[in-house]
Protein backbone atom coordinates (compact mmCIF):
# COMPACT_ATOMS: atom_id res chain seq x y z
CA UNK A 1 0.00 0.00 0.00
CA UNK A 2 1.42 3.77 -0.84
CA UNK A 3 1.78 6.36 1.11
CA UNK A 4 -1.35 7.84 0.08
CA UNK A 5 -3.82 4.56 1.12
CA UNK A 6 -3.84 2.84 -2.39
CA UNK A 7 -3.08 0.07 -3.48
CA UNK A 8 0.23 0.17 -6.28
CA UNK A 9 -0.90 -1.18 -9.39
CA UNK A 10 -4.43 -0.72 -9.63
CA UNK A 11 -6.76 1.81 -11.19
CA UNK A 12 -9.23 4.57 -9.78
CA UNK A 13 -12.88 3.98 -11.02
CA UNK A 14 -12.18 6.89 -12.41
CA UNK A 15 -9.88 5.49 -15.20
CA UNK A 16 -12.60 2.69 -16.02
CA UNK A 17 -15.62 4.01 -17.78
CA UNK A 18 -18.34 1.55 -18.44
CA UNK A 19 -19.72 0.94 -22.23
CA UNK A 20 -22.36 4.43 -23.23
CA UNK A 21 -25.75 3.02 -23.80
CA UNK A 22 -26.97 3.14 -27.14
CA UNK A 23 -29.22 5.97 -27.75
CA UNK A 24 -32.94 5.55 -28.55
CA UNK A 25 -33.46 5.89 -32.78
CA UNK A 26 -35.00 9.36 -33.43
CA UNK A 27 -38.16 9.20 -35.48
CA UNK A 28 -37.73 11.30 -38.99
CA UNK A 29 -37.96 14.90 -39.40
CA UNK A 30 -41.68 15.70 -40.90
CA UNK A 31 -40.58 17.83 -44.23
CA UNK A 32 -40.47 21.23 -44.12
CA UNK A 33 -42.85 22.73 -46.38
CA UNK A 34 -40.95 25.40 -49.37
CA UNK A 35 -41.15 28.77 -48.30
CA UNK A 36 -43.32 31.20 -50.27
CA UNK A 37 -41.19 33.48 -53.15
CA UNK A 38 -41.04 36.77 -51.93
CA UNK A 39 -41.85 39.48 -54.76
CA UNK A 40 -38.58 40.06 -55.67
CA UNK A 41 -38.04 36.84 -56.50
CA UNK A 42 -40.89 35.82 -58.13
CA UNK A 43 -40.40 39.41 -60.24
CA UNK A 44 -36.63 37.76 -61.27
CA UNK A 45 -37.90 34.65 -62.43
CA UNK A 46 -40.46 36.55 -64.45
CA UNK A 47 -37.74 38.33 -66.08
CA UNK A 48 -36.21 35.69 -66.41
CA UNK A 49 -38.64 33.51 -68.85
CA UNK A 50 -38.58 36.74 -70.42
CA UNK A 51 -35.65 37.25 -71.38
CA UNK A 52 -35.37 33.58 -72.98
CA UNK A 53 -38.55 34.04 -74.58
CA UNK A 54 -37.36 37.83 -76.35
CA UNK A 55 -34.09 35.70 -77.56
CA UNK A 56 -36.17 32.57 -79.15
CA UNK A 57 -38.31 35.41 -80.62
CA UNK A 58 -35.24 37.50 -82.09
CA UNK A 59 -33.80 34.01 -83.15
CA UNK A 60 -37.04 33.42 -85.15
CA UNK A 61 -36.97 36.94 -86.50
CA UNK A 62 -33.39 36.81 -87.86
CA UNK A 63 -34.12 33.04 -89.38
CA UNK A 64 -36.91 34.64 -91.26
CA UNK A 65 -34.96 37.14 -92.57
CA UNK A 66 -32.09 35.63 -93.46
CA UNK A 67 -34.54 33.25 -95.26
CA UNK A 68 -35.09 36.89 -97.02
CA UNK A 69 -37.73 37.69 -99.61
CA UNK A 70 -41.59 38.41 -98.91
CA UNK A 71 -42.34 35.09 -100.04
CA UNK A 72 -41.12 31.91 -101.58
CA UNK A 73 -42.71 32.33 -105.16
CA UNK A 74 -40.35 35.93 -105.08
CA UNK A 75 -37.35 33.49 -104.63
CA UNK A 76 -38.75 31.18 -107.33
CA UNK A 77 -39.42 34.17 -110.00
CA UNK A 78 -34.99 34.95 -109.17
CA UNK A 79 -34.19 31.45 -109.89
CA UNK A 80 -36.53 31.66 -112.53
CA UNK A 81 -34.64 34.53 -114.63
CA UNK A 82 -31.03 32.21 -113.90
CA UNK A 83 -30.28 34.66 -110.57
CA UNK A 84 -29.17 34.24 -106.99
CA UNK A 85 -30.63 35.67 -104.82
CA UNK A 86 -28.49 38.58 -102.68
CA UNK A 87 -27.66 36.00 -99.63
CA UNK A 88 -26.94 33.17 -102.11
CA UNK A 89 -24.47 35.19 -103.80
CA UNK A 90 -22.68 36.71 -100.63
CA UNK A 91 -22.16 33.15 -99.90
CA UNK A 92 -20.46 32.50 -102.95
CA UNK A 93 -18.47 35.25 -102.66
CA UNK A 94 -16.90 35.33 -99.11
CA UNK A 95 -15.05 32.40 -97.11
CA UNK A 96 -17.66 30.44 -95.74
CA UNK A 97 -19.43 31.21 -92.40
CA UNK A 98 -17.48 34.85 -92.89
CA UNK A 99 -20.56 36.84 -93.64
CA UNK A 100 -21.19 39.24 -90.94
CA UNK A 101 -24.87 41.42 -91.49
CA UNK A 102 -25.41 44.66 -89.78
CA UNK A 103 -28.33 46.22 -89.66
CA UNK A 104 -30.47 43.51 -91.00
CA UNK A 105 -33.39 44.92 -89.05
CA UNK A 106 -33.75 48.22 -90.86
CA UNK A 107 -36.79 48.66 -92.70
CA UNK A 108 -38.10 52.39 -94.01
CA UNK A 109 -40.31 54.62 -92.31
CA UNK A 110 -41.49 56.41 -95.72
CA UNK A 111 -45.60 56.69 -96.05
CA UNK A 112 -47.54 57.23 -98.96
CA UNK A 113 -48.35 55.50 -102.23
CA UNK A 114 -48.87 52.18 -100.04
CA UNK A 115 -45.09 52.18 -98.61
CA UNK A 116 -46.30 52.42 -95.26
CA UNK A 117 -48.03 48.58 -95.57
CA UNK A 118 -44.76 47.21 -97.06
CA UNK A 119 -42.16 47.50 -94.76
CA UNK A 120 -40.20 44.45 -95.05
CA UNK A 121 -36.88 43.87 -92.63
CA UNK A 122 -33.58 44.84 -94.92
CA UNK A 123 -35.17 47.32 -97.06
CA UNK A 124 -33.77 45.46 -100.17
CA UNK A 125 -30.00 45.74 -99.42
CA UNK A 126 -27.88 43.56 -97.35
CA UNK A 127 -24.54 44.90 -95.79
CA UNK A 128 -21.74 43.68 -93.84
CA UNK A 129 -18.50 42.12 -93.81
CA UNK A 130 -16.49 39.12 -94.23
CA UNK A 131 -13.44 37.49 -95.47
CA UNK A 132 -12.05 36.34 -98.91
CA UNK A 133 -8.97 33.95 -99.16
CA UNK A 134 -9.10 35.03 -95.06
CA UNK A 135 -8.78 38.81 -95.70
CA UNK A 136 -11.43 41.19 -94.78
CA UNK A 137 -13.38 42.45 -97.42
CA UNK A 138 -17.00 44.87 -97.07
CA UNK A 139 -19.72 43.97 -99.76
CA UNK A 140 -23.71 45.24 -99.85
CA UNK A 141 -26.16 43.71 -102.42
CA UNK A 142 -29.32 44.38 -104.01
CA UNK A 143 -32.00 42.13 -102.63
CA UNK A 144 -34.28 42.44 -106.19
CA UNK A 145 -37.28 40.54 -104.77
CA UNK A 146 -38.01 43.41 -102.14
CA UNK A 147 -39.00 46.78 -103.95
CA UNK A 148 -36.98 45.17 -107.42
CA UNK A 149 -33.95 46.53 -105.35
CA UNK A 150 -34.78 49.98 -105.81
CA UNK A 151 -32.76 52.51 -103.26
CA UNK A 152 -34.89 54.31 -100.81
CA UNK A 153 -33.74 56.35 -98.27
CA UNK A 154 -32.95 53.01 -95.63
CA UNK A 155 -31.43 51.73 -98.29
CA UNK A 156 -29.57 54.18 -99.03
CA UNK A 157 -28.07 54.47 -95.32
CA UNK A 158 -26.97 50.98 -94.89
CA UNK A 159 -25.00 51.75 -98.19
CA UNK A 160 -23.55 54.82 -97.24
CA UNK A 161 -22.81 52.94 -93.64
CA UNK A 162 -20.95 50.20 -94.91
CA UNK A 163 -18.75 52.41 -97.27
CA UNK A 164 -17.88 54.49 -94.55
CA UNK A 165 -17.14 51.54 -92.43
CA UNK A 166 -15.00 50.14 -95.42
CA UNK A 167 -13.07 53.21 -95.97
CA UNK A 168 -12.40 53.21 -92.36
CA UNK A 169 -11.13 50.10 -91.84
CA UNK A 170 -8.82 50.17 -95.31
CA UNK A 171 -10.61 47.56 -96.33
CA UNK A 172 -11.68 46.78 -100.33
CA UNK A 173 -15.57 47.20 -100.77
CA UNK A 174 -17.52 44.62 -103.48
CA UNK A 175 -21.22 45.50 -104.58
CA UNK A 176 -23.43 42.97 -105.72
CA UNK A 177 -25.80 45.25 -108.30
CA UNK A 178 -29.45 43.77 -109.09
CA UNK A 179 -31.28 46.98 -108.25
CA UNK A 180 -34.03 49.13 -110.44
CA UNK A 181 -32.62 52.58 -109.74
CA UNK A 182 -34.29 55.03 -107.33
CA UNK A 183 -37.59 53.79 -105.39
CA UNK A 184 -40.26 56.53 -107.53
CA UNK A 185 -42.38 56.22 -104.17
CA UNK A 186 -39.66 58.16 -102.21
CA UNK A 187 -38.87 61.08 -104.45
CA UNK A 188 -36.18 63.17 -103.73
CA UNK A 189 -34.53 61.23 -100.59
CA UNK A 190 -33.76 58.43 -102.88
CA UNK A 191 -32.28 60.97 -105.70
CA UNK A 192 -30.11 62.22 -102.12
CA UNK A 193 -29.60 58.66 -101.32
CA UNK A 194 -27.30 58.17 -104.74
CA UNK A 195 -25.50 61.38 -104.16
CA UNK A 196 -24.14 60.17 -100.83
CA UNK A 197 -22.64 56.97 -102.77
CA UNK A 198 -21.21 58.72 -105.70
CA UNK A 199 -19.90 60.96 -103.24
CA UNK A 200 -18.33 58.00 -101.06
CA UNK A 201 -17.36 56.05 -104.14
CA UNK A 202 -15.00 59.19 -105.54
CA UNK A 203 -13.45 59.39 -100.95
CA UNK A 204 -12.34 55.96 -102.21
CA UNK A 205 -11.15 56.19 -105.19
CA UNK A 206 -6.92 55.09 -104.90
CA UNK A 207 -7.67 54.65 -101.14
CA UNK A 208 -9.52 51.40 -101.13
CA UNK A 209 -9.86 48.62 -104.34
CA UNK A 210 -13.40 49.13 -105.31
CA UNK A 211 -15.56 46.35 -107.60
CA UNK A 212 -19.03 46.69 -109.13
CA UNK A 213 -20.44 43.49 -110.04
CA UNK A 214 -23.69 43.65 -111.95
CA UNK A 215 -26.01 40.83 -111.59
CA UNK A 216 -29.13 42.32 -112.62
CA UNK A 217 -30.70 45.64 -114.42
CA UNK A 218 -29.34 48.61 -113.50
CA UNK A 219 -30.34 51.93 -114.75
CA UNK A 220 -29.48 55.45 -114.09
CA UNK A 221 -27.96 56.13 -110.47
CA UNK A 222 -27.64 52.55 -110.27
CA UNK A 223 -25.42 52.66 -113.47
CA UNK A 224 -23.12 55.57 -112.22
CA UNK A 225 -22.04 53.96 -109.26
CA UNK A 226 -20.62 51.08 -110.86
CA UNK A 227 -18.73 53.64 -113.51
CA UNK A 228 -16.81 54.97 -110.26
CA UNK A 229 -14.87 52.06 -109.18
CA UNK A 230 -12.29 50.30 -110.16
CA UNK A 231 -13.77 47.02 -112.03
CA UNK A 232 -17.45 46.16 -113.19
CA UNK A 233 -18.06 42.61 -113.97
CA UNK A 234 -21.16 41.66 -116.05
CA UNK A 235 -23.31 37.97 -116.80
CA UNK A 236 -24.64 37.72 -120.00
CA UNK A 237 -28.11 37.44 -120.35
CA UNK A 238 -29.14 38.84 -116.72
CA UNK A 239 -26.98 41.67 -116.13
CA UNK A 240 -27.71 45.42 -118.01
CA UNK A 241 -26.39 48.73 -117.59
CA UNK A 242 -27.63 52.12 -119.00
CA UNK A 243 -29.04 55.64 -118.12
CA UNK A 244 -32.22 55.57 -120.02
CA UNK A 245 -33.50 52.36 -120.99
CA UNK A 246 -35.72 51.11 -124.13
CA UNK A 247 -38.63 52.90 -123.75
CA UNK A 248 -37.03 56.03 -123.41
CA UNK A 249 -34.88 55.67 -125.92
CA UNK A 250 -37.49 54.54 -128.05
CA UNK A 251 -39.43 57.56 -127.12
CA UNK A 252 -37.13 60.11 -127.51
CA UNK A 253 -35.00 58.90 -130.72
CA UNK A 254 -37.37 56.85 -132.61
CA UNK A 255 -34.74 53.73 -132.10
CA UNK A 256 -35.88 49.98 -131.83
CA UNK A 257 -33.40 48.34 -129.29
CA UNK A 258 -33.70 45.62 -126.60
CA UNK A 259 -32.07 45.46 -122.92
CA UNK A 260 -29.23 43.31 -124.33
CA UNK A 261 -27.86 45.58 -127.18
CA UNK A 262 -28.49 48.40 -125.19
CA UNK A 263 -26.85 48.13 -122.45
CA UNK A 264 -25.88 44.26 -122.17
CA UNK A 265 -22.68 42.66 -120.78
CA UNK A 266 -21.45 41.54 -124.62
CA UNK A 267 -22.11 45.84 -125.36
CA UNK A 268 -19.87 46.85 -122.65
CA UNK A 269 -16.93 44.45 -122.81
CA UNK A 270 -16.49 44.86 -126.49
CA UNK A 271 -18.00 48.22 -127.22
CA UNK A 272 -18.01 50.99 -124.56
CA UNK A 273 -15.25 49.39 -122.30
CA UNK A 274 -17.71 49.85 -119.41
CA UNK A 275 -16.94 46.52 -118.05
CA UNK A 276 -13.83 45.16 -117.62
CA UNK A 277 -15.09 41.25 -117.52
CA UNK A 278 -18.01 39.38 -119.07
CA UNK A 279 -19.32 35.83 -117.77
CA UNK A 280 -21.85 33.51 -118.66
CA UNK A 281 -23.02 32.71 -115.10
CA UNK A 282 -22.62 34.33 -112.00
CA UNK A 283 -20.90 31.35 -110.51
CA UNK A 284 -17.57 31.74 -112.72
CA UNK A 285 -18.70 35.71 -112.28
CA UNK A 286 -17.88 35.42 -109.07
CA UNK A 287 -14.74 32.93 -108.81
CA UNK A 288 -13.24 35.41 -110.70
CA UNK A 289 -14.06 38.30 -107.97
CA UNK A 290 -12.27 36.64 -105.41
CA UNK A 291 -9.55 35.58 -108.01
CA UNK A 292 -8.90 39.54 -108.57
CA UNK A 293 -9.27 40.42 -104.80
CA UNK A 294 -6.20 37.90 -104.00
CA UNK A 295 -4.26 40.04 -106.80
CA UNK A 296 -4.99 43.20 -104.90
CA UNK A 297 -3.95 44.98 -101.54
CA UNK A 298 -6.35 45.76 -99.18
CA UNK A 299 -5.75 49.29 -99.53
CA UNK A 300 -3.48 52.28 -101.05
CA UNK A 301 -0.87 51.60 -97.94
CA UNK A 302 -0.20 48.35 -98.56
CA UNK A 303 1.33 46.18 -101.15
CA UNK A 304 -0.46 43.31 -103.07
CA UNK A 305 -0.17 40.16 -100.96
CA UNK A 306 2.81 37.79 -102.39
CA UNK A 307 2.17 33.91 -103.07
CA UNK A 308 4.82 31.65 -103.14
CA UNK A 309 6.76 31.13 -106.49
CA UNK A 310 7.17 27.62 -107.41
CA UNK A 311 7.99 28.47 -111.05
CA UNK A 312 11.41 29.17 -110.93
CA UNK A 313 12.80 32.99 -110.77
CA UNK A 314 15.68 32.26 -113.28
CA UNK A 315 13.56 30.09 -115.38
CA UNK A 316 15.12 30.36 -119.21
CA UNK A 317 12.43 31.56 -121.28
CA UNK A 318 13.68 29.63 -124.88
CA UNK A 319 9.76 29.61 -125.95
CA UNK A 320 10.58 33.40 -126.56
CA UNK A 321 13.18 33.01 -129.11
CA UNK A 322 10.21 31.59 -131.64
CA UNK A 323 7.36 33.27 -130.61
CA UNK A 324 8.15 36.65 -131.81
CA UNK A 325 9.42 36.98 -135.48
CA UNK A 326 11.98 38.46 -136.58
CA UNK A 327 10.22 40.85 -139.38
CA UNK A 328 8.31 44.31 -137.65
CA UNK A 329 5.63 43.57 -139.50
CA UNK A 330 4.41 39.94 -138.64
CA UNK A 331 1.90 39.66 -136.13
CA UNK A 332 2.38 37.30 -133.17
CA UNK A 333 0.14 37.08 -130.33
CA UNK A 334 1.51 38.59 -127.25
CA UNK A 335 -0.47 36.81 -124.63
CA UNK A 336 1.93 34.10 -125.44
CA UNK A 337 4.64 36.17 -124.48
CA UNK A 338 3.70 37.28 -121.31
CA UNK A 339 2.41 33.27 -120.02
CA UNK A 340 5.68 32.76 -121.21
CA UNK A 341 7.42 35.20 -118.73
CA UNK A 342 4.98 35.09 -115.42
CA UNK A 343 4.65 32.45 -112.78
CA UNK A 344 3.31 29.47 -114.11
CA UNK A 345 1.50 31.10 -117.24
CA UNK A 346 -1.39 32.58 -115.34
CA UNK A 347 -2.44 35.90 -116.04
CA UNK A 348 -5.60 37.63 -115.05
CA UNK A 349 -6.14 39.95 -118.31
CA UNK A 350 -8.81 43.37 -117.72
CA UNK A 351 -10.66 44.72 -120.30
CA UNK A 352 -9.85 41.87 -122.25
CA UNK A 353 -12.45 42.40 -125.50
CA UNK A 354 -12.26 46.26 -125.61
CA UNK A 355 -9.43 48.08 -127.22
CA UNK A 356 -8.04 44.64 -128.14
CA UNK A 357 -4.64 46.28 -129.71
CA UNK A 358 -3.48 46.80 -126.24
CA UNK A 359 -3.05 44.01 -123.12
CA UNK A 360 -3.75 45.24 -119.85
CA UNK A 361 -2.96 42.24 -116.92
CA UNK A 362 -2.33 41.36 -113.34
CA UNK A 363 0.05 38.57 -112.80
CA UNK A 364 2.84 37.24 -110.16
CA UNK A 365 6.18 37.40 -111.43
CA UNK A 366 8.46 35.86 -108.93
CA UNK A 367 5.53 35.69 -106.25
CA UNK A 368 5.25 39.63 -106.53
CA UNK A 369 1.98 40.84 -108.51
CA UNK A 370 2.64 42.88 -111.47
CA UNK A 371 0.81 45.03 -113.56
CA UNK A 372 1.47 44.70 -117.57
CA UNK A 373 0.87 46.83 -120.52
CA UNK A 374 1.40 45.12 -123.92
CA UNK A 375 1.24 46.57 -127.23
CA UNK A 376 -1.01 43.62 -129.12
CA UNK A 377 0.57 42.77 -132.58
CA UNK A 378 -2.06 40.58 -133.33
CA UNK A 379 -4.77 43.34 -133.43
CA UNK A 380 -4.18 46.63 -135.30
CA UNK A 381 -0.37 46.32 -135.47
CA UNK A 382 -0.24 47.13 -131.71
CA UNK A 383 -0.81 50.54 -132.70
CA UNK A 384 -2.16 52.77 -130.48
CA UNK A 385 -5.44 54.80 -130.49
CA UNK A 386 -8.19 56.19 -128.40
CA UNK A 387 -9.67 53.66 -127.30
CA UNK A 388 -6.26 51.40 -126.58
CA UNK A 389 -4.94 54.96 -124.66
CA UNK A 390 -7.70 55.11 -122.26
CA UNK A 391 -7.57 51.38 -121.65
CA UNK A 392 -3.81 51.36 -120.95
CA UNK A 393 -3.85 54.79 -118.69
CA UNK A 394 -7.27 53.54 -116.26
CA UNK A 395 -4.95 50.50 -116.08
CA UNK A 396 -1.57 52.17 -114.87
CA UNK A 397 -3.52 54.81 -112.74
CA UNK A 398 -4.84 51.60 -110.64
CA UNK A 399 -1.51 50.18 -110.33
CA UNK A 400 0.02 53.13 -109.01
CA UNK A 401 -2.68 53.74 -106.67
CA UNK A 402 -1.94 50.29 -105.34
CA UNK A 403 1.12 50.06 -105.66
CA UNK A 404 1.44 47.60 -107.84
CA UNK A 405 4.59 47.42 -110.09
CA UNK A 406 4.49 47.91 -113.79
CA UNK A 407 6.08 46.25 -116.33
CA UNK A 408 5.58 47.31 -120.19
CA UNK A 409 5.96 45.44 -123.41
CA UNK A 410 6.66 47.62 -126.39
CA UNK A 411 6.17 46.65 -129.65
CA UNK A 412 4.56 49.69 -131.18
CA UNK A 413 4.80 51.30 -134.72
CA UNK A 414 2.43 54.52 -133.71
CA UNK A 415 -0.37 55.79 -133.05
CA UNK A 416 -3.40 55.23 -135.43
CA UNK A 417 -3.49 57.96 -138.12
CA UNK A 418 -7.09 59.05 -139.79
CA UNK A 419 -9.66 61.75 -139.60
CA UNK A 420 -11.91 59.99 -137.05
CA UNK A 421 -8.91 59.41 -134.59
CA UNK A 422 -7.81 63.24 -135.00
CA UNK A 423 -11.71 64.64 -134.91
CA UNK A 424 -12.59 62.25 -132.26
CA UNK A 425 -9.57 64.03 -129.44
CA UNK A 426 -6.86 61.46 -130.08
CA UNK A 427 -4.46 64.11 -128.78
CA UNK A 428 -6.16 64.80 -125.43
CA UNK A 429 -7.07 61.02 -125.21
CA UNK A 430 -3.86 59.60 -125.84
CA UNK A 431 -2.10 62.21 -123.78
CA UNK A 432 -3.39 60.37 -121.13
CA UNK A 433 -1.60 57.38 -121.56
CA UNK A 434 1.62 59.46 -121.14
CA UNK A 435 0.08 61.40 -117.83
CA UNK A 436 -0.43 58.43 -116.34
CA UNK A 437 3.18 57.23 -117.06
CA UNK A 438 4.54 60.47 -115.67
CA UNK A 439 3.05 60.12 -112.22
CA UNK A 440 3.45 56.63 -111.50
CA UNK A 441 5.74 56.54 -108.67
CA UNK A 442 5.43 52.34 -108.51
CA UNK A 443 8.55 50.41 -109.69
CA UNK A 444 8.16 50.62 -113.57
CA UNK A 445 10.23 48.75 -116.14
CA UNK A 446 10.09 48.59 -119.86
CA UNK A 447 11.24 46.31 -122.53
CA UNK A 448 11.22 46.73 -126.21
CA UNK A 449 10.83 43.34 -128.11
CA UNK A 450 10.81 44.88 -131.34
CA UNK A 451 9.59 47.98 -132.82
CA UNK A 452 8.96 51.23 -131.08
CA UNK A 453 8.66 54.55 -133.37
CA UNK A 454 7.54 57.73 -132.88
CA UNK A 455 5.67 59.36 -130.03
CA UNK A 456 4.04 55.71 -129.08
CA UNK A 457 7.60 55.09 -128.23
CA UNK A 458 7.67 57.53 -125.76
CA UNK A 459 4.37 57.13 -124.56
CA UNK A 460 4.88 53.48 -124.02
CA UNK A 461 7.03 54.23 -120.70
CA UNK A 462 10.55 55.34 -121.84
CA UNK A 463 13.52 56.29 -119.99
CA UNK A 464 12.45 59.89 -120.84
CA UNK A 465 9.16 59.80 -119.31
CA UNK A 466 10.29 58.10 -115.94
CA UNK A 467 10.81 54.34 -116.14
CA UNK A 468 13.36 53.34 -113.49
CA UNK A 469 15.01 50.53 -116.15
CA UNK A 470 14.60 50.22 -119.63
CA UNK A 471 15.42 47.00 -121.49
CA UNK A 472 15.12 45.91 -125.37
CA UNK A 473 15.84 42.77 -127.53
CA UNK A 474 18.68 42.43 -130.24
CA UNK A 475 15.82 42.44 -132.52
CA UNK A 476 14.53 46.32 -131.39
CA UNK A 477 14.43 49.26 -133.27
CA UNK A 478 13.99 52.83 -131.76
CA UNK A 479 12.64 55.57 -133.90
CA UNK A 480 11.19 58.33 -135.17
CA UNK A 481 9.62 55.93 -137.48
CA UNK A 482 10.16 53.12 -139.64
CA UNK A 483 12.82 52.94 -142.16
CA UNK A 484 11.14 52.92 -144.99
CA UNK A 485 8.57 55.98 -144.08
CA UNK A 486 11.62 57.73 -142.81
CA UNK A 487 14.19 57.38 -146.03
CA UNK A 488 10.92 58.64 -148.36
CA UNK A 489 10.95 61.76 -146.06
CA UNK A 490 14.76 62.34 -146.00
CA UNK A 491 15.80 61.25 -149.43
CA UNK A 492 12.35 62.46 -151.42
CA UNK A 493 14.78 64.58 -154.10
CA UNK A 494 17.37 61.80 -154.42
CA UNK A 495 15.07 59.06 -154.99
CA UNK A 496 12.62 60.78 -157.47
CA UNK A 497 15.76 61.75 -159.41
CA UNK A 498 17.45 58.77 -159.53
CA UNK A 499 17.41 56.45 -162.89
CA UNK A 500 16.19 53.78 -160.83
CA UNK A 501 14.27 55.17 -158.08
CA UNK A 502 12.93 52.07 -156.13
CA UNK A 503 16.51 50.67 -156.16
CA UNK A 504 17.58 53.94 -154.74
CA UNK A 505 14.83 53.74 -152.08
CA UNK A 506 15.78 50.31 -151.00
CA UNK A 507 19.70 51.26 -150.86
CA UNK A 508 18.80 54.48 -149.25
CA UNK A 509 16.46 52.49 -146.50
CA UNK A 510 19.16 49.55 -146.07
CA UNK A 511 21.74 52.77 -145.21
CA UNK A 512 19.05 54.62 -142.70
CA UNK A 513 18.88 51.03 -140.86
CA UNK A 514 22.25 50.52 -140.59
CA UNK A 515 23.29 54.19 -139.57
CA UNK A 516 20.53 54.87 -137.14
CA UNK A 517 17.85 51.98 -136.24
CA UNK A 518 20.75 48.74 -135.48
CA UNK A 519 19.29 47.03 -131.92
CA UNK A 520 22.58 48.84 -130.24
CA UNK A 521 21.90 52.46 -131.44
CA UNK A 522 19.79 53.68 -128.02
CA UNK A 523 22.08 51.76 -125.43
CA UNK A 524 25.01 53.60 -126.75
CA UNK A 525 23.42 56.43 -126.40
CA UNK A 526 22.30 55.36 -122.80
CA UNK A 527 18.48 55.33 -123.22
CA UNK A 528 18.74 51.79 -122.83
CA UNK A 529 20.28 49.88 -119.36
CA UNK A 530 20.70 47.11 -121.36
CA UNK A 531 20.49 44.62 -124.28
CA UNK A 532 18.99 41.00 -123.10
CA UNK A 533 18.87 37.67 -124.57
CA UNK A 534 14.87 37.31 -125.24
CA UNK A 535 15.51 33.81 -123.24
CA UNK A 536 16.60 35.46 -120.02
CA UNK A 537 13.75 38.03 -119.61
CA UNK A 538 11.93 36.96 -116.90
CA UNK A 539 15.55 36.49 -114.58
CA UNK A 540 15.86 40.13 -115.85
CA UNK A 541 12.68 41.76 -115.16
CA UNK A 542 12.35 39.61 -112.13
CA UNK A 543 15.85 40.87 -110.62
CA UNK A 544 14.72 44.53 -111.34
CA UNK A 545 11.61 44.11 -109.44
CA UNK A 546 13.25 43.07 -106.41
CA UNK A 547 16.25 45.68 -106.30
CA UNK A 548 13.01 48.48 -107.41
CA UNK A 549 10.86 46.90 -104.37
CA UNK A 550 11.98 49.57 -101.51
CA UNK A 551 11.63 52.52 -104.71
CA UNK A 552 10.43 55.30 -102.71
CA UNK A 553 9.46 58.47 -104.81
CA UNK A 554 7.40 61.87 -104.20
CA UNK A 555 5.40 63.92 -106.18
CA UNK A 556 5.24 67.60 -105.73
CA UNK A 557 3.03 68.72 -103.81
CA UNK A 558 -0.38 69.86 -104.98
CA UNK A 559 -4.28 69.64 -104.36
CA UNK A 560 -4.55 67.44 -107.45
CA UNK A 561 -3.34 67.40 -110.96
CA UNK A 562 -5.72 68.08 -113.99
CA UNK A 563 -5.20 65.15 -116.52
CA UNK A 564 -6.05 65.46 -120.17
CA UNK A 565 -9.88 64.60 -121.03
Amino acid sequence: MSADGTTAGTTTPEAVRPPTAPAAPTAPAAPTAPAAPTPEHAELIEQAEDVRAKAARLRALKESVERGGPDERATAAQHAKGKLTARERIALLLDEGSFHEVEPLRRHRATGFGLEDKRPHTDGVITGWGTVHGRTVFVYAHDFRIFGGALGEAHAQKIHRIMDRAIAAGAPLVSLNDGAGARIQEGVTALAGYGGIFTRNARASGVIPQISVMLGPCAGGAAYSPALTDFVFMVRETSQMFITGPDVVRAVTGENVTLGALGGADVHAEVSGVAHFAYDDEQSCLEDVRFLLSMLPQNNRETAPAAPAEDPVDRRCEALLDLVPAGGNRPYDMRRVIEEIVDDGEVLEIHERWAANVVVALARLGGQVVGIVANQPLVLAGVLDIDASEKAARFVQMCDAFNIPLVTLVDVPGFLPGVGQEHNGIIRRGAKLLYAYCNATVPRISLILRKAYGGAYIVMDSRSVGADLSYAWPSNEIAVMGAEGAANVIFRRRIRSADDPEATRRQLVKEYKAELMHPYYAAERGLLDDVVDPADTRRVLAEGLRMLRTKHADLAARKHGNPPQ
